[in-house]
């Protein structure tokens, strides 16, 4: 699995310019189950996805295409870590 936090650089007025299209972008990674939860942080200075890839260079590859990035408005910054202890249900979210 893969955490990937981003960091808006650019002000917040340009990164809603790409909203709509950064959220059809992850939708289609929600929708081949890639993608497990995303979000803006609070305050709104960045955000979180949470994703179930192989590998943090498969998650970048992904992550390299997302209209954020395209339009240099966020950093994406990526942890892989190995699952072990979670809560009830959510080994449907993990690849084993």
């Amino acid at each position: 699995m893969v955490a990937i936090h981003s960091v808006y650089v650019r002000p917040i007025e340009e990164v809603d310019k790409h909203l709509e299209a950064h959220r059809a972008f992850l939708k289609t990674f929600y929708e081949k189950g890639i993608a497990i939860c995303s979000g803006p942080q609070i305050p709104r200075t960045g955000g979180f996805i949470l994703m179930n890839t192989e590998s943090k260079a498969e998650a970048r590859e992904i992550m390299k295409n997302d209209p954020y990035v395209i339009h240099g408005v966020a950093e994406y910054f990526f942890i892989e870590f190995e699952p072990r202890s979670f809560a009830p249900g959510f080994d449907k979210f993990i690849k084993f």
